[in-house]
């Protein structure tokens, strides 16, 4: 018999396991928190360097070991308090693809207490110029794209800049070359870092005007970070049998930019923190992370539901070995039924799983993988023992078991605020509680089912249209590759559903038969009245979710 979830997880969290939990105070706040958690991250970082030799990165045909990743951000950390003036506080901003050097420098930054700023390796000079100025940062570390695109708001702001990966010949003025300030194996100043200092800035991408800088503790991430252990302790103790077989250390596959909270926390951090090797993909591609998994014996791949749809569909899925992968899945998105069946069917080991976090949750929330994902395909998963769920309506009181509503989280992985920006915080957290935005239900055994963004859902005349569920339909249509359902301005009814769609290679879809193909699935008024086919992949943003804004301003006018 298979144990419940609450026996497993109170066996976990029990006094003298790793994972136990009390209750602590967080500005006047109480939370459960596990007991145990390392205080800071460099404290983290500091007990993984114990890993030394062992295997950490791989990029492309580069190889780090622990100790010589630990050894070059030794070598920054100095180079920062020594020659750029860098104090506790200080903001240290990266903006680059994905290159080892953006995590030799996070675990610099953070060793000497400074607030490692991402930047978003897609903004424009304009955005950057706003991140760098909103943020205060006093350095910023960039590969010679961003180096080129920061340059006339680094000479406004008097910013100190170190280029990665830069030739003699393109260094700009007033630009220092990696190899000329990072020296490897320098002594590291010591600062003292704890559970209160703020550590990260992470730009929300918003849905209107600037993006907020979401600011997270020490104590934030390491206890998200614990979180997602916790997680995967209590299903290895539920499900012993999907471990079964299982050998060698797991391999992580870094498949999402850095800058992402998905790829910073869970991706990165949590390989650090097992002592695992990562492979880092400098950007997303399907056929080379085919290949990478193979070579390097991938056995997690954590991304958003179209990079596992990617995977899948990829022509040459077939000719390579993809045995050794135990999990495929990762959050940002609804993930429709039938991705969930093909993930389940298409691997010879691999489970499908899904998460519901944000960058102000630390990617941390309600998880489902394994067996209770391919049973509740629709769900996001149970909260978790630091993690409380209610879903409560427009006045904040929480409804009924079933009741749709909107999903609100507590728990220590919280942000404490937004930068510099009291109302927004206020507005968000509330008595220690997130007010997600997004709108959901809970069964009567605690599973979380998402509904849509408040943004996103559709109001079409007085009927509420959660645009995930009739994404999921579509998808159910053989011919559908990718689709995005979103609302266009109509006269009469305030609002239309619409839906883009990208055929499979090779397909047509008539609309009609599209709709009449939806009559069966889901009610009149969720069937899009208006459907737009498009030969290319639809847009994205960095973290893979698909731009239904951009879609929705582009489309509103057409005919």
């Amino acid at each position: 018999m298979t144990l419940s979830y609450e026996d497993a997880s109170a066996q976990i969290t029990a006094p003298g396991e790793r994972y136990e939990t009390h209750r602590i105070e967080v500005d006047g706040v109480e939370y459960t928190a596990f007991k145990g958690a390392p205080s800071s991250l460099k404290e983290l970082a500091d007990l993984t360097r114990l890993y030394g030799d062992t295997e950490y990165l791989v990029y492309e045909d580069e190889r780090y070991t622990y100790a010589e990743v630990y050894a070059r951000a030794d070598g920054l950390a100095a180079a920062l308090v020594g020659e750029y003036g860098i104090e506790k506080g200080d903001r240290v901003a990266i903006a680059m693809r994905n290159y080892p050097e953006w995590i030799i420098t996070y675990l610099g930054a953070l060793s000497i207490g400074a607030v490692v700023v991402s930047m978003n390796a897609w903004w424009t000079a304009d955005e950057m110029a706003y991140g760098l100025e909103d943020s205060g940062a006093k350095v910023l570390v960039a590969d010679l794209e961003r180096v080129e695109r920061s340059r006339g708001a680094a000479g406004a702001l008097g910013l100190r800049t170190i280029g990665v990966r830069l030739d003699e010949e393109e260094v700009p003025p007033g630009v220092e070359r990696w190899e000329d300030v990072v020296v490897p194996g320098a002594a590291r100043p010591e600062v003292e870092v704890g559970p209160d200092d703020d550590a990260t800035i992470l730009y929300t991408s918003g849905t209107t005007g600037r993006p907020k800088g979401a600011v997270s503790t020490h104590r934030a991430i390491v206890q998200a970070l614990m979180g997602f252990g916790c997680k995967t302790s209590i299903d290895s103790l539920r499900r012993p049998e999907e471990a079964a077989g299982r050998t060698g250390a797991p391999v992580f596959i870094l498949i999402v930019p850095l800058f992402h909270v998905t790829g910073n926390v869970p991706v990165f951090l949590g390989s650090l923190a097992s002592g695992l090797k990562l492979v880092i993909m400098h950007k997303w591609d399907p056929g080379q992370a085919l290949q990478l998994i193979e070579r390097e014996k991938v056995t997690n791949f954590i991304g958003v539901p179209t990079q596992s749809w990617d995977l899948l569909e990829h022509p040459d899925f077939e000719k390579y070995d993809t045995s050794t992968l135990t999990s495929v899945g990762g959050g940002g998105a609804p993930a429709p039924p039938q991705l969930v069946a093909r993930v389940g069917g298409s691997f010879k080991t691999a489970k499908p799983g899904i998460g519901y976090g944000m960058t102000e949750t630390n990617a941390y929330g309600p998880g489902n993988s394994g067996t209770d994902y391919e049973t509740h395909p629709t769900s996001t998963g149970r909260g978790t023992p630091i993690l409380e769920l209610e879903i409560r309506d427009p006045q904040a009181k929480a409804v009924p078991t079933g009741t749709s509503g909107e999903i609100w989280m507590k728990g220590p992985n919280l942000i404490r605020g937004y930068w510099n920006k009291p109302e927004a915080t206020a507005e968000t957290i509330v008595d220690g509680w997130l007010r997600t935005g997004d709108l959901g239900r809970m069964d009567e055994d605690g599973f979380l089912y998402i509904e849509d963004r408040a943004k996103d859902m559709i109001l079409r005349g007085g009927e509420n249209v959660y645009s995930a569920e009739v994404e999921a339909a579509i998808y159910e249509h053989p011919a559908v590759y990718e689709a995005a359902v979103f609302g266009l301005p109509h006269e009469r009814l305030g609002e239309e559903v619409a839906v883009a769609i990208v055929p499979r290679q090779g397909e047509s879809i008539d609309t009609d038969e599209l709709r009449a193909f939806l009559a069966k699935h889901i009610a009149p008024f969720k069937i899009p009245s208006r459907v737009f086919f498009f030969d290319a992949a639809l847009p994205r943003n960095p973290a893979g979710k698909i731009l239904k804004r951009q879609l929705r301003d582009d489309l509103t006018d057409t005919a």
